[in-house]
């Protein structure tokens, strides 16, 4: 199928379909709907949560305990260096 066959299933016109495919455009989603349908594609939308639910929430876990340490540091840092500058003495 060519992409003004695509375009006129789609009603839309073949430089959106373009654009779309160049990435210098983005569709709404009922707008990418129809043009899957158009294609005789289908769309299929899964939940993940189930899935790696305990994944994310180790990942979450170990986030905390990288700010709880993160807490500790101090907040500035003193711009005076105490040790000599490399190749000079003090």
């Amino acid at each position: 199928m060519t992409l003004r066959e695509l375009a006129e299933r789609a009603s839309t016109s073949h430089s959106t379909l373009a654009a779309y495919e160049s990435n210098t455009k983005v569709p709404r989603a009922d707008t990418m709907l129809r043009v899957l349908e158009a294609a005789g594609s289908d769309i299929v939308v899964t939940s993940r949560r189930g899935r790696d639910w305990d994944e994310r929430v180790a990942r979450g876990d170990e986030l905390q305990a990288v700010l709880d340490l993160a807490a500790h540091f101090p907040v500035r840092y003193d711009p005076a260096l105490g040790a000599s500058r490399f190749g000079m003495m003090a």
